[in-house]
């Protein structure tokens, strides 16, 4: 995206050296890390339906727990789920689209892709502004320039019909404005001033300053649909804070990098997947990859499950992503997520096919064993059936179960799909919900042209723990990693992150005849924008890249660019890139087609301190293993156990946040800052 906004008048935060906090709301449970000195604090509370409400709870928790007054925290970054549930929910701001003459079904023609290519009735899902408020223009842009510029009374009557219709959002994506900009930051300019603040207007140059009309329109329109719920919540998170002597949260965004509350206001769009993006950011700081070939982060909530890559340190990013139908074309970490979660629900389809997911018990009532109400059978119920979570154990340190209501779902699932009993009915639960998560994994490597077999795999959120032996026997993987704060790694990833900002420009141009001083000022233009977002624009790391392509080929790979443009450098890389994408280079001409900037400030440090002292045996309790049917289990507080212990199959290890079962045939030992590292007995690690 490009900025060109002035940025004297803010007011943000670096990160600090005192008590820094973390703060990530999932579907479930709100996930709170708390770093005091060199002490890691956390805590978990239900999400709350006015999200905020939770936050403040939590962070009042994990502060209490810490002996500290919320007033001595000098640093709250936080992670939400606001936009991607306006988009999940379609419970978006009712939002105008206005375009070039002739283009004002762009959004519902879209791409000649199918949802399911051999379905012939298979239906795109209905686009975020609906044909009654999408409005065009008379005005004309090439690439070249502007050729009929725009009337001010025609943009000032369309304000007047945007106001009658009650609207709420406005996004404004005129025809080639990213080589362009010059009437649609008119009519933008308009808009803002006949409208005034309540309606927001989102422009397409400020936005995704690229081509292809239908990805750059969808992802104004998702930037002006969530930009009243962001501005919303955002803001009155800021004052309750300030209220409360907190500061101002920075708020993660989807490429991986926490921003200013402002910044996210005014870009609502980099918001989606903030939580995810911070749980891949929380693995990276704490596990490392040096003798693997990279990282598959696994992160099963409450509500979904995530899968990501990291490779060489970084998480991998994407600029194509997809959410409930609608492309949205931002950098952003490369998550796959699937609708199965501890609350998914299991259920019979009408060929008697069990299945699981991707509805939902949330947080309200929950699974059954919450004693909240909930009646339907979940995953969480299943592994309380199977005996891996305990009828001691308490969710969140203070949540406790009903062990009763568990048996109760599952045996009403049992008699609707014919099984003999309600462990029988969990066993098939338990296969199930692993299936499906091993299916993502399989398309984030395997399907990728990476073998799952060479990575190890990196499993946190409130279940994910639970699951991931069994995960990595079905995927071969020899090495499964448990890090300390696993039950809350997305809170712990936010003080781990970086503050981070994109900008990109379509260029267009051949490699071979491009001019390298032309390309230049592109990017010079570029590291402004982003180091104009910066905190401390001294402080600050730019990297530059290209996004670039074969002639011929629709869609393009992204590569390093140094600081002085090198044609041969670039070619080099890309090829390589390809290689390593594709399994072939080769000998035809390469395009140019985007040029990209990012300013990162290196965050904070955090450090997680691990004692690990006292008896951690808790007990022993019976647990059902595939393959191995019951087996008496071994039961250890987590955080007892010393650096070097070694811990033989099977196992489980509790935390508040999260539990952790070690099957028979592995073995867990820890390390010296707590981490579990679990591999398959008789495998040399």
């Amino acid at each position: 995206m490009t900025h060109s906004r002035e940025t004297d008048d803010r007011t943000r935060a670096a990160p600090a050296s005192g008590p820094r906090v973390g703060v990530d709301v999932g579907g479930t449970f709100t996930d709170v890390a708390l770093s005091v000195d060199d002490r890691l604090v956390t805590a978990k509370v239900p999400t709350t339906d006015e999200q905020h409400v939770g936050v403040l709870e939590g962070l009042r928790k994990a502060c209490d727990r810490a002996g500290i007054d919320p007033g001595e925290i000098e640093d709250f970054a936080h992670a939400m789920t606001v936009s991607v549930n306006a988009l999940l929910e379609r419970g978006g701001a009712r939002t105008a689209l206005v375009t070039t003459g002739g283009f004002r079904d762009v959004l519902e023609i879209g791409r000649q892709d199918r949802p399911d290519l051999y379905d012939l009735e298979a239906e795109k899902p209905e686009p975020l502004v609906s044909r009654e408020l999408r409005f065009e223009i008379d005005e004309r842009t090439t690439v070249d320039g502007v050729e009929r510029g725009v009337d001010p009374d025609e943009v000032r009557e369309l304000a007047a019909t945007i106001e009658e219709r009650d609207v709420e959002a406005v996004a404004v994506c005129l025809l080639h404005a990213y080589a362009d900009a010059e009437n649609e930051r008119r009519v933008a300019e308009t808009l803002r001033a006949e409208l005034g603040d309540d309606v927001p207007v989102s422009a397409s140059h400020e936005v995704l300053a690229e081509f292809r009309e239908f990805e750059r329109t969808s992802t104004t329109a998702v930037d002006a649909y969530v930009r009243p719920a962001i501005d919303r919540y955002v803001g009155r998170l800021v004052d309750e804070a300030e209220d409360a002597g907190i500061p101002a949260p920075r708020i993660m965004q989807a490429n991986g990098g926490i921003a200013d509350p402002e910044t996210v206001r005014e870009h609502a769009v980099t918001t989606v997947l903030s939580g995810p993006a911070a749980g891949v950011v929380g693995a990276a700081a704490t596990v490392s990859d040096d003798d693997v070939s990279g990282l598959v982060t696994f992160d099963m909530g409450g509500t979904s499950s995530d899968v990501s890559l990291v490779r060489d340190g970084r998480a991998e990013r994407t600029t194509d992503a997809e959410i409930a139908g609608v492309p949205i074309r931002t950098p952003m970490v490369d998550v796959n997520t699937v609708g199965a979660g501890g609350g998914s629900i299991a259920w019979v389809d009408s060929g008697g096919a069990l299945r699981v997911g991707p509805r939902s018990a949330g947080a309200e009532p929950g699974p059954a064993c919450y004693g909240k109400g909930g009646a339907e059978p979940t995953v969480t119920d299943a592994n309380v059936v199977l005996g891996y979570i305990g009828p001691e154990t308490a969710l969140g340190g203070e949540m406790t179960l009903d062990v009763e209501a568990a048996h109760e779902a599952l045996a009403r699932l049992a008699d609707e799909a014919d099984l003999e009993s309600a462990l029988e009915a969990a066993q098939g639960v338990y296969r199930v919900a692993n299936a499906t998560m091993t299916r993502t994994i399989r398309a984030v490597t395997v399907e990728r042209g990476h073998d799952p077999r060479e990575f190890a795999l990196v499993a946190f959120g409130g279940a994910g723990p639970m699951h991931a032996a069994a995960l990595a026997d079905a995927l071969e993987v020899d090495r499964v990693v448990v890090p300390r704060p696993s039950g809350v790694l997305s809170a712990f990833g936010l003080l781990a992150a970086d503050e981070s900002y994109d900008a990109v420009r379509t260029v267009g141009v051949d490699l071979e005849e491009a001019e390298p001083a032309a390309l230049e000022e592109v990017y010079d233009d570029l590291v402004d924008d982003v180091l104009g977002d910066a905190s401390d624009p001294d402080a600050a790391g730019v990297e530059r890249a290209a996004d670039c392509r074969y002639a011929g080929q629709s869609f393009e790979l992204t590569v390093p660019v140094d600081d002085t443009f090198d044609a041969d450098g670039v070619a080099e890389r890309f090829h390589s890139s390809h290689e390593r994408a594709y399994g072939y280079a080769m000998d035809e001409a390469i395009e140019v087609v985007n040029l990209r900037a990012t300013a990162t400030v290196p965050g904070a440090e955090p450090t997680v301190r691990h004692d690990g002292e006292g008896d951690a045996l808790v007990d022993t309790r019976e647990a059902y293993f595939p393959g191995t049917g019951p087996r008496e289990t071994t039961v250890y507080e987590r955080d007892r156990l010393a650096p070097g212990v070694t811990i033989s199959g099977p196992a489980i290890l509790e935390q508040a946040e999260s539990t952790t079962v070690v099957p028979p045939t592995w073995a867990g030992e820890i390390t010296q800052d707590g981490t579990l590292v679990m591999t398959r007995e008789g495998v040399d690690q």
